[in-house]
C-alpha cells in the first residue's frame, strides 16, 4: 500500500490556481498500465447505437447539449498542462492554468486592452462587444437546390483558421465551439440589453460581463449541477455548508474532481448526433453527424487550417440546430427532426472515444478511458472505496458493494483484476452512477464531490452572484427569477431576430 500523503492546507501557502486533494492522507491507488488498459478495453459500448426509440442506452433526463456545456464549463475552471507520461513528484503544487471559478475567463480572456483581439472594432475604435466569425456559404442538402448562405455562426478565426478565443480547447469539437460562439453572442446581446436600459458607455463592458457571469453561474448550479446531483442539492449545500471541499482563503482545483468525478461527461458522449436537417442519420441527409465529423470541422482537432475560402472557416451547412440539443420548442413539422439525448451515466464509453484522432505516443494514447485511468494513477488519486469510507464519517449513504462493482461485463473484467475490492476512483463514480443513479444521475460519492466543488467555486469567488445576498436572475426567462440554458439560448435568439427567434436557434432552416 502506498504511503499516505502529508497534509497540506489547501488555499493556504499554495493559494488559488493550484490543484490539490480534497481528501488528505488517503493512500494512492496504484495499478499497472497493462491492468488499466485491460479495464479500459472493457469500458466500451457494444450495443448498436441510435436504436429505435426508446434507446436503452439514452439518458432521457439529460439532453445531449449538456454533455458539451459540461465540457465548456470544465475548460472555464481547469487546465492541467503536465504530460500524461510524467509522474508527479508533488501533485499538490501543479499549476492550474485556469482560474478555479466560474468567471468565463475562457470567453473574456484578460478583457479589453490586454486581449483586444477578442473584441469588435467600429470606426477604428474598440467596442465592448466580442468578435463573431462568419460561416462560409456552402452547398445545400441533396434534396434541395441552391446554397446555405453565409451566416454569422462561426468562431472568429485568423488566416490559418485558428480560433481567436480565450481557450483554444473550445475549438476541439464542433458542438463545444458552437457553444462558445453562443456565449460570445450572449455577451453581445446583454450589451444591447443594458445599453437600451441606459447603462453608461464607460461602464457598459463591466456591467455586461458581470450580468453574463452571474446568470451563467446561476445556470450552472441550478440547471447543470442539479441534473447530476438531484433537485435541491445546491440550496441544501448552501444552507448546511460543504462537508468535504474546504479551503482557507481561495478555492483550489481538487484532483478527485478534475481527474475523476467530473470526467463523467465522457460517458455521456454519443457516437453520432442529429446535428441539423443536413447532417443526421435518417435520409435525406448529406452525411451522418458522427463524432469524426464534429472533430473534423474545427481547427484544434480537424481541418479548418487554411486561408483558402471554405477551408479556413466553418461551412454554413454545419451550423448547429440548438433545438436538437436542448429542451426548446421543436418545429411544427417533425418529419426531419430528431432530438439528441445524452448517453447514460455508466462505465461505458462510445467506441469513437477508444480511438481518438491525433493519437500517438505516451502522452496521447488512443483510448480516452485509458487516459483517464492512467491520469488517476499519475496524480495519486485514492480508490473509490477509500473516498467512500472517508465520506461515511460525516454523511450517511450506502457505498457500492463488491458485487455491484463486479456487475456486468465490464465489472467482471474489473473483478478479474481485483478492482472490485480496490477500484479506480473514476470507474467507481461511473459504476455508482449506473447502480445507484440508474444511469440518469450521479451516485452519492460522485454527487457530493461534483456538487460541493461547484458550490465552493462560486462561494469562494468574492465577485460571484453570492456576493449580493438575495440576488436572483433578472434577464428574461420562461420562469422569472430563474435562468436555465434554454433561457440563455432564447435570449440570444430573440436579440438576433426578435420577430423570428426560431430562425436564430436553427439558422439553416427546417
Amino acid at each position: 500500500m502506498a504511503a499516505a500523503r502529508a497534509a497540506v492546507a489547501p488555499g493556504g501557502e499554495q493559494g488559488a490556481g493550484f490543484f490539490d486533494f480534497m481528501f488528505k492522507g488517503l493512500p494512492a491507488f496504484s495499478a499497472s498500465d497493462a491492468d488499466l488498459q485491460t479495464l479500459a478495453n472493457a469500458m466500451k459500448e457494444t450495443a448498436a447505437v441510435d436504436q429505435p426509440n426508446p434507446d436503452p442506452l439514452e439518458n432521457t433526463k439529460i439532453p445531449s447539449g449538456f454533455t458539451y456545456l459540461g465540457q465548456f464549463v470544465d475548460h472555464d475552471i481547469t487546465l492541467d498542462m503536465t504530460p500524461l507520461s510524467r509522474a508527479l513528484a508533488d501533485p499538490e503544487m501543479v499549476k492550474n492554468f485556469r482560474s478555479p471559478s466560474l468567471d468565463l475567463d475562457c470567453v473574456y480572456g484578460a478583457g479589453p486592452g490586454p486581449h483586444r483581439f477578442l473584441f469588435e472594432r467600429s470606426g477604428g475604435v474598440d467596442t465592448p462587444k466580442l468578435l463573431i466569425g462568419t460561416a462560409q456559404a456552402s452547398a445545400e442538402n441533396s434534396d434541395r437546390a441552391g446554397q446555405v448562405p453565409e451566416l454569422p455562426n462561426d468562431l472568429p478565426r485568423n488566416m490559418q483558421g485558428v480560433a481567436l478565443i480565450g481557450d483554444h480547447r473550445n475549438d476541439e469539437n464542433l458542438i463545444v465551439a458552437q457553444l462558445h460562439l453562443t456565449f460570445l453572442k450572449f455577451h453581445n446581446a446583454v450589451i444591447d440589453h443594458l445599453k437600451a436600459k441606459g447603462v453608461a458607455a464607460d461602464t457598459l463592458f463591466e456591467e455586461a460581463a458581470r450580468t453574463v457571469r452571474w446568470h451563467y453561474q446561476w445556470m450552472v448550479l441550478h440547471d447543470w449541477v442539479e441534473r447530476l446531483t438531484g433537485p435541491g442539492f445546491v440550496d441544501k449545500t448552501l444552507h448546511d455548508g460543504r462537508k468535504f471541499y474546504r479551503f482557507q482563503t481561495k478555492p483550489f482545483m481538487p484532483w478527485e474532481f478534475s481527474a475523476a468525478a467530473y470526467r463523467l461527461g465522457h460517458s455521456m458522449v454519443r457516437e453520432k448526433y442529429s446535428h441539423n436537417r443536413i447532417f443526421r442519420t435518417p435520409n435525406p441527409h448529406l452525411a451522418e453527424g458522427t463524432l469524426s465529423f464534429l472533430f473534423r470541422f474545427t481547427n484544434l482537432s480537424g481541418s479548418l487550417s487554411s486561408s483558402v475560402p471554405g477551408n479556413g472557416t466553418l461551412p454554413s451547412d454545419w451550423v448547429i440546430d440548438w433545438r436538437r440539443f436542448f429542451e426548446l420548442p421543436p418545429p411544427a413539422n417533425k418529419a426531419q427532426f430528431e432530438f439528441n439525448f445524452s448517453r447514460r451515466l455508466d462505465p461505458l464509453l462510445t467506441p469513437a472515444l477508444h480511438n481518438l484522432p491525433g493519437s500517438g505516443g505516451p502522452d496521447a494514447p488512443p483510448s480516452l478511458a485509458f487516459r483517464n485511468l492512467k491520469r488517476g494513477v499519475r496524480v495519486g488519486l485514492p480508490s473509490g472505496q477509500a473516498v467512500a469510507k472517508e465520506m461515511l464519517k460525516q454523511i450517511t449513504f450506502t457505498p457500492l458493494t463488491e458485487n455491484e462493482i463486479a456487475s456486468g461485463p465490464d465489472g467482471a473484467v474489473a473483478k478479474s483484476l481485483g478492482f472490485h475490492k480496490n477500484t479506480p476512483l473514476w470507474y467507481y463514480i461511473l459504476k455508482e452512477a449506473q447502480v445507484k443513479g440508474g444511469g440518469e444521475r450521479l451516485g452519492p460519492v460522485g454527487a457530493q464531490i461534483v456538487g460541493e466543488v461547484f458550490v465552493g467555486l462560486v462561494q469562494g469567488d468574492e465577485t460571484s452572484f453570492l456576493s449580493q445576498p438575495g440576488w436572483k436572475p433578472d434577464l428574461p426567462a420562461a420562469t422569472p427569477g430563474t435562468f436555465l440554458m434554454t433561457d440563455l439560448l432564447t435570449f440570444v435568439a430573440k436579440a438576433a431576430d426578435p420577430a423570428n427567434p426560431g430562425k436564430a436557434l436553427n439558422p439553416i432552416g427546417d
